[in-house]
C-alpha cells in the first residue's frame, strides 16, 4: 500500500491504493475549489431542522402492481461534498432534470483551518487528517449555504466521516475497532450539530442515515455496530461484481458499488471517477477520451440493469476536477441523459430505502435472486 499527498489551489487530495476484487481500487477526496462566501452565517430563527422526508407524492413511491417491474433507480452520489463550484453545477442540473442525488460530507469541512485541533481521529494526533479542513470562515459559510440549498431541494446529505485515513495513513479505517468508529461518528455528529447551532446549517446529526467510508475501506464486523448505534440505516462502500440489489447486512442496507466492464479498457473496474481515471492513464491530456469512455461505461451498466434485474445503479463520484473535469462532464452528461428516460428515477438512498419498505418482500426477493447485471 502507498499514498501520496498533492496540494492544489483550494484542494487537498489523498490517493490510496488497495486491491479489491483483483483490481486496483483508488479513491480520493478533496473539498474542491471552494469560493469565499460571506464571512459569517447567522443561525436560522429556529434550530429545528427542515430536512424533507423522502418524496411521498411521486407516482413511483408506491407498491409495485402485479407483474410490474421496479423503476430503474440511479443513485448519483459524491464523496466529500465540499466544493462550491460543484454544488452549484449539480444543483442547477438536477433541478432541470427532476433528479435527486446524495452528497457524502466530510465532517471536518465544517471546521475552519484554525479549528483543526477540534478533531482527533482514532489513533491519530489532534488536528491530523489526510485531507484538508474547511478553509476560511467565509468558505465554511458558503459550504453551509450549499448544504442548505441541497437539503431544501430534496437532496440527501450523508457522511464521508472525517479524516479520510486510508491504508498507508495508519491506523486507517480498515483497522479501526467499533470504539474507533463510534468515536469518529460521534465527532462527525458533533461537527454537524455545532454547525446547525452556530452557522445556520439546516441539518442535524439525526438527519444523517448513512454514507460511504474513505477509500471504500473498513472492517465491517467492527464498523456496522457503530453505524447501527448512530441510527444509520445504509452504507454504500462495498463492491459487487456487477449491478446488485441492496442487501441488508447486520442490520445495515448495503448499496453496492458496482464492479463493471469498461469497454475502452476491455476489463472491469469499480465504477467510480478516480478508479476510472487511474485505469485510463491518469493524465490531463486527451480528456475527451476519458469523458467518452466513462459515459460508455455508465450507459452499458444502465442498460444491463434496465434490461436485467433492475437493481439500483450507484454512480459514485467526487467533487473534483481530475483530467480537467473529464469525469464531472461525463457525470453531468449522464445525469442529463438518464434522468429523463422512461421508467427511470434518479433518487437518493433515503428515497430508494423508503420505496423498498413499501414493497412485498417476496417480490423484492425475486429480483434480488436474479444474477447481478453485467454489461456485455
Amino acid at each position: 500500500m502507498s499514498s501520496r499527498w498533492t496540494r492544489r489551489p483550494g484542494t487537498w487530495i489523498t490517493v490510496t491504493l488497495a486491491l479489491v476484487l483483483a483490481g486496483v481500487l483508488i479513491t480520493t477526496l478533496g473539498r474542491g475549489h471552494a469560493r469565499p462566501g460571506p464571512a459569517t452565517a447567522g443561525p436560522p430563527p429556529s434550530s429545528a431542522t427542515t430536512v424533507p422526508e423522502p418524496v411521498e407524492d411521486a407516482a413511483w413511491m408506491r407498491p409495485l402492481r402485479p407483474g410490474e417491474k421496479p423503476p430503474q433507480f440511479v443513485l448519483f452520489s459524491f464523496d466529500g461534498a465540499g466544493s462550491h463550484e460543484h454544488w452549484s453545477r449539480y444543483l442547477s442540473l438536477a433541478k432541470s432534470v427532476n433528479a435527486h442525488f446524495s452528497g457524502f460530507l466530510s465532517g471536518i469541512y465544517l471546521l475552519t483551518d484554525d479549528q483543526r485541533s477540534r478533531y482527533t481521529g482514532p489513533g491519530h494526533k489532534p488536528g491530523a487528517a489526510s485531507i484538508g479542513f474547511g478553509g476560511s470562515a467565509g468558505e465554511v459559510a458558503t459550504r453551509v449555504q450549499d448544504l442548505n440549498a441541497a437539503v431544501t431541494a430534496g437532496h440527501q446529505i450523508g457522511t464521508h466521516y472525517n479524516g479520510h485515513f486510508c491504508a498507508g495513513a495508519e491506523p486507517g479505517v480498515g483497522r479501526w475497532t467499533t470504539p474507533g468508529w463510534t468515536d469518529e461518528i460521534g465527532q462527525f455528529s458533533r461537527f454537524v450539530d455545532d454547525a446547525r447551532d452556530h452557522l445556520g446549517l439546516r441539518l442535524s446529526a439525526k438527519d444523517i442515515t448513512g454514507g460511504r467510508t474513505p477509500c471504500l475501506e473498513g472492517n465491517w464486523a467492527q464498523a456496522f455496530p457503530a453505524m447501527r448505534a448512530a441510527g444509520y440505516t445504509f452504507d454504500s462502500s462495498q463492491p459487487s461484481d456487477g449491478v446488485k440489489w441492496p442487501t441488508k447486512l447486520d442490520g445495515i442496507w448495503e448499496f453496492w458499488m458496482p464492479y463493471v466492464r469498461v469497454p475502452a479498457l476491455h476489463k472491469k473496474v469499480i465504477m467510480m471517477d478516480y478508479n476510472l481515471w487511474y485505469q485510463l492513464g491518469r493524465t490531463e491530456k486527451n480528456t475527451g477520451r476519458y469523458t467518452e469512455a466513462t459515459l460508455e461505461t455508465y450507459r452499458g451498466a444502465y442498460r444491463a440493469a434496465f434490461d436485467g434485474n433492475r437493481a439500483p445503479l450507484v454512480i459514485g463520484n467526487h467533487f473534483n476536477n481530475w483530467a480537467d473535469g473529464a469525469f464531472s462532464r461525463a457525470t453531468e452528461g449522464f445525469m442529463a441523459e438518464v434522468c429523463a428516460k422512461p421508467e427511470t428515477v434518479c433518487a437518493t438512498y433515503a428515497e430508494v430505502t423508503k420505496w423498498m419498505s413499501l414493497q412485498d418482500p417476496a417480490v423484492l426477493d425475486r429480483y434480488r435472486s436474479m444474477p447481478p447485471a453485467q454489461a456485455g
